[in-house]
């Protein structure tokens, strides 16, 4: 018996040490030319991307990330988020403003969604940015006062392609962080203090989910119309199979913040987070093994498909999936 319980326990050693090695292979880091965060990373297909982040550093590859250009839209608002809801049309969000695109990033516009009379409490910070269809998308963020302290959220909606935007007040005043769509009706927002906003008819209206927890919420990735998952501080993951009528906290052994999470499909996610984490989740999100990221600075922003993935982060990271 004694001999069984040996050989056993070396044997799944061994399987352990495979599994680990073999799901820590995959993520090789460089670095973008320029001072400062990287936090957006957004691609149109293997070949074409960008990345942005602090003081309007946005750059762009159509060579699969071998070579990076640089590109001056005219800012220097940190840019908190790349959108493409098709090869031509982006959105950028950097700060108070907003950028869009209609000939596939060669030429980006600001435009206004706002008047300054809109809001007499603050100016708005955009952070995330989604489109459900051709005419119909939202952006968010929060509203702040002349000291930069959060004093109500923000939500703006368009049903013309980005043309005019209208504000949709919802029951928070808490800072919104992210957002996705399932459809053409379904809206997720995740926000400060472990708030969840959703909505049934497109944004024009919001009401809350109980996350069971007051810890802080950054990313929301929604496979369909059931199966959603969230990530945040405090190694903080949710998953739902019911559409957020309940979440469900996944338990790791990582003690890191996440900041974004990505499924490609059904069954196979991906999270990065603080000191280079990058876990891996092939159960759909039941469980997560941790990979070898190539480097220790945090990563704020991700993308990832079938086929390759991408995560950006600290000064200037660039981490990219060897697959």
């Amino acid at each position: 018996m004694a001999l069984f319980k040996i050989t056993f326990l070396f044997v799944f050693a061994i399987f352990l040490s495979i599994q680990t090695f073999n799901a820590q292979t995959s993520w090789k880091a460089n670095r973008a030319k320029g001072n400062g965060d990287l936090v957006a990373v957004f691609f149109t297909s293997s070949e074409k991307g960008w990345i942005a982040g602090d003081d309007g550093y946005l750059a762009w590859t159509a060579d699969g990330g071998r070579n990076w250009t640089k590109q001056n839209i005219g800012t220097t608002e940190s840019i908190n988020e790349i959108y493409f809801r098709n090869d031509d049309n982006g959105y950028l969000v950097a700060g108070k403003k907003m950028f869009i695109t209609k000939d596939g990033g060669r030429n980006w516009q600001e435009i206004k969604i706002f008047k300054a009379s809109d809001f007499r409490n603050g100016a708005p910070e955009f952070l995330s940015i989604r489109f459900a269809d051709k005419k119909r998308g939202i952006v968010i963020g929060s509203v702040l006062n002349n000291q930069e302290l959060v004093v109500d959220s923000l939500v703006m909606r368009t049903e013309d392609g980005g043309e005019t935007w209208q504000r949709v007040f919802v029951p928070s005043k808490k800072e919104l962080y992210h957002l996705d769509f399932v459809g053409s009706t379904l809206c997720w927002i995740v926000g400060d203090d472990g708030l969840i906003l959703v909505s049934y008819n497109g944004g024009t209206s919001f009401q809350t989910q109980n996350s069971k927890t007051k810890l802080d919420l950054y990313n929301v990735d929604f496979r369909d119309e059931s199966e959603g998952y969230i990530v945040g501080s405090k190694s903080t993951i949710l998953r739902t199979e019911d559409g957020g009528a309940t979440w469900e906290s996944v338990k790791t052994v990582y003690p890191m913040t996440f900041m974004r999470v990505d499924f490609a499909d059904d069954k196979n996610g991906v999270i990065v987070g603080y000191e280079g984490t990058i876990l891996r989740s092939t159960d759909k999100g039941k469980t997560w093994t941790k990979q070898i990221s190539d480097t220790k600075e945090n990563l704020y922003g991700l993308y990832f498909t079938k086929k390759y993935g991408w995560a950006v982060g600290a000064n200037g990271v660039i981490i990219q999936n060897q697959k």
